[in-house]
């Protein structure tokens, strides 16, 4: 394995961040100083430090990308006995558990995993990952009212931060949008579009941060790709960084 991977894999870093520590001198192996970049290291027989400190690569955890249908509710277990996103990764051989909530109703790219860590701050809303949602909705949307849409609009006493809208087709009377936002609140999209006039027919979200839906098919998963991981980590942390820059708070 390349040093800079496992030092990603490790939760230090990303890889191109790792190439940094590596060419700074900060990383030994086997008590060796390594400024190589491409440097290879068996994590099973090598020693590796950073700074002094012995690196390891964390326990083994799951990455499952799940394509929600709508009528699915994200729990682990629901005393109403409607079918649960637990029931549609049982075969995964862990158990993973959803990263924040889709509504009932809303459909698509839903992560799972058991990496308590990692989820916990991409579910966090400092980190501030893309959400990105098709939206099919009754009406012809007006440019005031997709202006408005991403300028924000007040729910619930409060405005709802910038967003980007697009408009992607309209047919008879209904359109077809594309808005990419970072927050989270409850049911916000089908809310914002109710407040501009519009009720939401469908609802999917297509991409979480560098994570993409694709045409991962309905009730279908997968697992995360290495890369795919290792973006999702580089995206967190960039996050972080912009967060601790702005003076944010950054669990």
């Amino acid at each position: 394995m390349r040093l800079n991977r496992f030092l990603a894999q490790a939760g230090l870093s990303s890889r191109r961040g790792a190439d940094v520590l590596i060419a700074a001198g900060r990383v030994t192996v086997n008590g060796e100083t390594v400024t190589r970049l491409g440097t290879d290291v068996d994590p099973a027989r090598d020693a590796v430090t950073l700074d002094g400190r012995a690196v390891a690569l964390p326990p083994s955890f799951t990455y499952v990308l799940l394509n929600k249908p709508a009528g699915v509710v994200v729990t682990m277990s629901d005393p109403q006995r409607r079918r649960t996103v637990a029931a549609l990764v049982s075969d995964v051989g862990a158990r993973v558990v959803p990263v924040g909530r889709l509504d009932a109703d809303t459909e698509g790219l839903l992560l799972m995993t058991d990496d308590g860590a990692l989820a916990h701050r991409v579910a966090h809303p400092s980190f501030e990952l893309d959400k990105v949602y098709r939206v099919e909705a009754w009406g012809v949307l007006s440019e005031a009212e997709r202006k408005r849409l991403e300028t924000g609009v007040d729910l619930d006493g409060r405005v709802t931060a910038p967003a980007s809208v697009s408009v992607l087709s309209t047919a008879g009377n209904t359109t077809v949008a594309e808005i990419t936002l970072h927050e989270g609140r409850k049911r916000q999209v089908r809310r914002m579009f109710e407040e501009v006039g519009h009720r939401v027919l469908r609802l999917v979200r297509t991409r979480l941060g560098p994570l993409a839906l694709g045409d991962l098919g309905p009730g279908d998963h997968r697992p995360l790709t290495p890369d795919e991981l290792e973006s999702l980590r580089a995206a967190v942390e960039g996050g972080k960084k912009e967060a601790r820059r702005r003076g944010g708070a950054t669990p």
